[in-house]
């Protein structure tokens, strides 16, 4: 018996076993908030992200804006910065991100954005503020 001509089917299988399972775990978990809109991890602030952009596009720079307010809804003037990853795949974002000023409503505008590739990020708001530190996290698929 030729043991050469059995042993590539299962070495197939696995490959494929492999693979399967790989493709599965970078499905982002059904259970994520997409909102662009939420209180920060500790509850001092309530957090708005927006893209300058709809569709937010892959592999070009763009820019954000980000609201900060107190829970109640009243302006906070605070530091932000803001930075980002894709969890399952270990890397940050491939640019660093920076505020480049405010707009008329007193939002943070972000350049510097781009994303590498179309997946799960997360997007991170660090927040230092009166009330003080603090960091929203935001979900997006791309």
């Amino acid at each position: 018996m030729n043991l050469v001509k059995f042993w590539p089917l299962p070495v197939a299988a696995i490959v494929v076993a492999a693979g399967g399972y790989a493709f599965a775990s970078m499905q982002a978990p059904a259970d994520l908030d997409y909102s662009l809109s939420h209180a920060s991890d500790h509850g001092l602030y309530a957090v708005s992200i927006a893209p300058a952009v709809d569709p937010v596009p892959v592999g070009q720079l763009h820019a954000w804006t980000v609201a900060v307010t107190t829970p109640d809804g009243a302006p906070v003037d605070a530091t932000v910065a803001f930075d980002g990853g894709m969890p399952q795949h270990g890397h940050g974002l491939p640019t660093v991100p920076k505020v480049m000023g405010k707009d008329a409503e007193g939002r943070a505008i972000i350049g510097g954005v781009r994303f590498n590739m179309p997946g799960w990020w997360e997007l991170k708001v660090h927040v230092d503020g009166a009330a003080g530190d603090d960091t929203a996290t935001f979900n997006i698929a791309l």
